[in-house]
């Protein structure tokens, strides 16, 4: 193993149980490909493993440089426990983990960069974001050993970093380390990305997904009469960005963050304010209470959902994103996601992605498409005398 590399884990779990499903794995499928291109080109990151039931992405890296580890059909799977026993096999000094959905929007440079950090440091955690992983780097690897290992990624910041861990560093709120595929509304979202790699673009344009509701929704943010919803786990870092760089006002309701990585949602902890709203007044005075509030509403619907004891199916969940209330066996979701579309107002649904990562894509797809260029009102800059004040203008 090479001391001037860092070796890289690639977690890729896909299911095929149904249509909608299968448009996600292949999505995953795409995005793997292209952050191990990124990943041979860094030069600093290697080996490259990949760990995944996929025998589709596994046929299609065969001739690839890395490392295949597929992962055992004859078992539950479980994200830290297979995670520890890959870097045990292997006994890597130094791991970057990355989820096969995550870090999409990273450069090569920026994935260098992390490689680099993690070569120079002894002991370091070096994470996306702590409260909720998606993607990290640490050192020494053996301290995957100290901890319990989480049943999900999402909890393994803060299970290396908590108590005696290891000093943890996150990376600045972007697209770029923000942005995760989980559900359909990412995909939706990252049509309007014009910089992807070459596998995940061809694979959303043969998909035409119908965009409109969310193409509705964007010309709001450009606009400062208008006002948007924000709802669900809303972290302070999407709220100032929204507040310096979206020339709308921005209603938002933010509630249980976290709620799977600490274990509320298994213990039947969340609670909801919207879903004690939602349950007085039923779901199209819901919506219509929303509909009088904003112009549009980006709804983590998970919360509510949650907060009433419901979690569907994967394929009720990402057919309630699409608006498909024909394809919902579960009657509560069905019904909900029939009242959305009943709104006055456009009302885009999805998880935790969608209130986080997906919002600056979706901020600054929105200037770019609009070609509106008017001053800024939230964030100004001091030239010369202070008494002088100079709006910063947004160039599109």
């Amino acid at each position: 193993m090479a001391q001037d590399q860092v070796p890289m884990i690639i977690m890729t779990g896909v299911t095929a149980a149904s249509e909608v499903e299968e448009m996600m794995a292949g999505a995953l499928v795409a995005s793997t490909l292209d952050m191990v291109a990124k990943a041979l080109a860094a030069g600093n990151v290697g080996p490259i493993i990949i760990s995944t039931n996929s025998t589709d992405l596994i046929a299609r890296l065969r001739d690839w440089p890395v490392v295949i580890e597929k992962d055992p059909a004859d078992a539950k799977f479980h994200f830290g426990f297979r995670l520890r026993e890959i870097i045990n096999q292997y006994r890597l000094p130094k791991v970057i983990y990355m989820g096969g959905g995550s870090g999409i929007l990273l450069t090569v440079e920026q994935l260098r960069e992390i490689a680099q950090e993690t070569l120079k440091a002894d002991s370091l955690l070096i994470t996306n974001n702590f409260y909720s992983t998606d993607f990290c780097a640490f050192t020494p690897a053996s301290h995957i050993n100290e901890i319990h290992p989480p049943p999900y990624d999402n909890d393994l910041g803060w299970r290396m970093g908590q108590k005696n861990g290891l000093p943890n560093v996150s990376l600045p709120r972007s697209a770029a380390s923000q942005l995760d595929i989980d559900t359909p509304v990412d995909l939706m979202v990252l049509t309007f990305q014009p910089e992807l790699g070459e596998n995940l673009q061809t694979y959303l344009n043969s998909l035409k997904l119908d965009t409109s509701h969310l193409q509705r929704s964007m010309k709001f943010f450009v606009n400062r009469s208008s006002e948007i919803v924000l709802a669900g786990r809303i972290s302070s870092a999407t709220l100032a960005y929204m507040e310096q760089e979206a020339a709308c006002r921005v209603r938002v309701f933010s509630e249980e963050r976290g709620m799977r990585a600490s274990g509320r949602q298994d213990r039947g902890e969340v609670r909801s304010l919207l879903g004690y709203y939602y349950e007085k007044v039923g779901p199209r005075r819901f919506f219509s209470t929303l509909g009088e509030m904003a112009q549009a509403v980006f709804f983590d619907d998970r919360v509510l959902w949650v907060h009433f004891g419901v979690w569907p199916s994967p394929a009720d969940r990402f057919n309630s994103d699409l608006l498909r209330p024909d394809r919902i066996e579960n009657e509560f979701v069905r019904t909900f996601t029939e009242a959305a579309m009943e709104s006055p107002i456009p009302v885009v649904m999805g998880g935790h992605s969608l209130v986080s990562g997906d919002m600056f894509v979706i901020v600054e797809s929105a200037w770019r498409l609009s070609g509106v260029d008017i001053p800024r009102w939230v964030n100004h800059t001091f030239w010369g005398d202070p008494n002088q004040l100079k709006p910063e203008r947004r160039l599109g």
